[in-house]
């Protein structure tokens, strides 16, 4: 069973990335004029060419610039450097005592001081 020409069209990845980055723009470029200029005279031009703008920066931006990245890196630099490295490898708990520092300061003591002078038997 195929689907029709529009329908195939709308769940296409790349249109809906297209879409969702549209009603994106739309809203920023809303409250941008909304907020700059108020609903008064030329609000729709002025809608439209914020939303134009808006729209052409995030599309090649996330539409071209991030995928392109992605593949250079995988492409140039290979599989190994794409790939997360290791996690380090754990110490054994019983070679270092875990520190437990509580969220608040106590005092110290004053440290008992020794005469340097003064000899001992």
């Amino acid at each position: 069973m195929t689907l029709p020409r529009a329908l195939n069209l709308a769940t296409s990845p790349l249109l809906r990335r297209a879409g969702g980055l549209a009603a994106v723009s739309l809203t920023l470029a809303l409250a941008l004029v909304a907020y700059l200029f108020g609903a008064a005279d030329h609000f729709f031009s002025r809608l439209s060419g914020a939303f134009f703008v808006l729209f052409w920066l995030l599309a090649v931006t996330f539409l071209g610039v991030v995928p392109f990245v992605n593949w250079a890196a995988l492409h140039w630099f290979g599989k190994a450097w794409a790939e997360p490295s290791p996690e380090p490898a754990r110490r054994n708990s019983r070679s270092a005592p875990a520190v437990v520092s509580s969220p608040t300061r106590k005092p110290g003591r004053p440290a008992a001081r020794l005469d340097s002078s003064s000899k001992r038997p």
